[in-house]
């Protein structure tokens, strides 16, 4: 794998241009606008305060900041550089800011969900939609951009109610059959809405846009319930991932179960159907708070890959009961760009990747970390998945098998967040405040 030079940044703030060629991320005050190709810088713009978000435009020809401090929100032309918009918010504060799928259109949440103000760049026309039930999850855009979905509350009942985005206009407003609603999904072809309940209900409700109810799901009750749930680009499956530390797939035609799969190894995943990867570290010198770095630059420190012979013991972590967002349950679900498999993280076993082969509804790999695992991100056009686990080494799996490489530079680099250009021609790997980019070259074998 080859890797860029490494910047700095601040905050983890970043976004890649639709369109893949560009990359903003924040520095202090500063937004940098970069290539990615060259790594140059294209713009430089000062903020008016701290940078909460940035977001491009889905033409990829303007830039958002959001400054939530101020209850401001800065917009920039990649084009025109002298060009530049201030929406400010006022008393009513700022907790959220997004593009609407035009790209001309700015959507603001005000303090304590008291409204959605929608702004038109080009028109300079103002519409608003009052009390929506959260600042940022509560709005859902159609895949072809035609309609917006929001959750809203009223007469202390969950309601979705659809807008045409041409118009802005409410063209249905239906009830769920939700207690607290917690969050919407449009599925990928825009044909059925997901609604999951709260963390206390294992309730998932599925509708048509108009509003028919097409599907209800409930695994079981008096226990925690949903933890997260994702759509197969596929668009055939629904991913539920929960507390009981089991993923379970929904067939999007019936609504019935297909498979419930617990995240648990027996004889019944012996090896030869399913693989075990196990993450080794060797140093060539060890003591105790020294940072070790050879000629070339690169740390010491060197991890790979072992294929087991045996059904390892995963390591477990106690959950505690009086936390309030306790680690237990499958927390991350991810479908491949293919729908062909199914890579989760069950919480109180953070070391381990679980991947799962959709066609033929089973487990087909473990990846075993010796750190805990804090990102996953596959790539956008092929069955290629990077792990981050904060240590210095960047990790990939295919259906071909596993590599690790690390990340060539002076200081110790803790990778701890990663995504793909929408091309998926670089990945970003993001430390605490340093970035860079890495490609994988044809000698990686995946």
């Amino acid at each position: 794998m080859e890797f860029t030079d490494v910047y700095q940044q601040s905050g983890r703030v970043f976004a890649f241009s639709p369109n893949g060629k560009h990359f903003a991320y924040r520095m202090d005050h500063r937004v940098i606008v970069r290539d990615v190709e060259t790594m140059g810088v294209l713009q430089l713009k000062v903020c008016l305060d701290k940078i909460q978000t940035i977001e491009w435009s889905s033409d990829s020809m303007y830039f958002l900041c959001g400054l939530y401090n101020r209850g401001i929100v800065q917009v920039w032309s990649l084009e025109d550089a002298e060009w530049s918009c201030k929406i400010d918010e006022g008393s009513a504060g700022l907790t959220h800011a997004r593009w609407s799928p035009d790209g001309r259109h700015i959507l603001t949440t005000a303090d304590f969900q008291l409204r959605i103000t929608i702004w038109s760049l080009i028109s300079q026309q103002i519409n608003y939609l009052l009390f929506p039930k959260f600042s940022g999850k509560s709005c859902a855009f159609s895949s072809d951009g035609v309609y917006m979905a929001a959750i809203e509350r009223r007469d202390c009942k969950d309601c979705v109610s659809i807008f045409a985005c041409k118009t802005w206009e409410m063209v249905k407003s239906f009830i769920v059959g939700t207690s607290d609603a917690c969050s919407l999904q449009w599925s990928p072809d825009d044909s059925a809405l997901c609604v999951v309940d709260s963390l206390l209900h294992f309730n998932v409700f599925a509708y048509k846009p108009n509003g028919q109810l097409v599907g209800e799901y409930s695994a079981y009750q008096n226990a925690l319930g949903v933890k997260t749930a994702t759509w197969s680009p596929s668009s055939q499956f629904l991913a539920i991932g929960s507390y009981d530390e089991c993923v379970r797939l929904m067939n999007a035609v019936t609504w019935k179960p297909v498979s419930c799969h617990k995240h648990t190894l027996s004889s019944s995943n012996r090896t030869g159907s399913c693989f075990f990867y196990k993450e080794s570290e060797t140093r060539d010198r060890r003591q105790k708070g020294e940072d070790y770095i050879h000629e070339g630059g690169m740390h010491v420190t060197a991890c790979k890959y072992e294929i087991l012979s045996e059904i390892p013991t995963i390591e477990s972590i106690r959950s505690d009961p009086e936390s309030a967002s306790p680690r237990l349950g499958v927390g991350v679900v991810r479908f491949s760009p293919d729908s062909k498999f199914l890579a989760t993280r069950n919480d109180n076993m953070p070391t381990a990747v679980w991947i799962w082969d959709m066609t033929k509804l089973k487990l087909c790999n473990v990846l075993i970390q010796i750190s805990a695992v804090k990102a996953l991100a596959w790539h956008p056009q092929r069955s290629l998945l990077a792990i981050a686990t904060g240590s210095s080494c960047v990790y990939m799996w295919s259906p071909q098998g596993c590599l690790s490489a690390q990340v060539p530079t002076d200081r110790n680099f803790c990778v701890n967040e990663i995504e793909w250009t929408p091309d998926g021609s670089f990945l970003l790997l993001l430390d605490k405040d340093r970035f860079c980019l890495c490609m994988a070259t044809a000698g990686s074998n995946l």
